[in-house]
């Protein structure tokens, strides 16, 4: 039994193989989701069903004044999502264990943990909220 064992090693995926699988079955999804919903629109259109389908409605609300009032500042929104995330890389430097020290604590920490993409998705979410209030207090004034 023993022999079994050291010959049958299971590796267990770590985070970044799940983050990588998430990532890529996503585009995958994506991808399939854009080609699936042209067809269904070519097929519409050939068929003279736009109007009542809705699909040049569609793109004539997107340009309407009012959905260009909700992405008004862009480039505030990107800045503050790449600012508080540049602050979540630097609370995860600040609390991982040296590289000097003890080379187990650092790689059971960056490698074995999920607190690093915790830290940083709770700082890229505290940047939307930010530009949602920022955007919301402008509105109001």
């Amino acid at each position: 039994m023993s022999h079994l064992t050291n010959t049958l090693k299971l590796k267990i995926m770590g985070p970044y193989d799940v983050m990588m699988v998430a990532v890529i079955f996503y585009a995958i999804f994506q991808v399939l989701k854009n080609f699936t919903d042209f067809l269904l629109r070519r097929k519409i259109i050939r068929a003279g069903h736009f109007d009542s389908a809705g699909i040049l409605d569609q793109k004539i609300s997107s340009l309407a004044p009012e959905s260009q009032e909700s992405n008004k500042y862009p480039s505030l929104k990107w800045g503050l999502v790449a600012f508080f995330g540049g602050i979540g890389f630097v609370i995860i430097d600040q609390m991982s264990p040296s590289a000097v020290g003890n080379q187990d604590d650092y790689h059971n920490f960056m490698h074995n943990s999920m607190l690093p993409f915790g830290i940083e998705l709770v700082a890229i979410s505290l940047g939307f909220i930010t530009y949602f209030l920022i955007v919301n207090f402008s509105k109001k004034k």
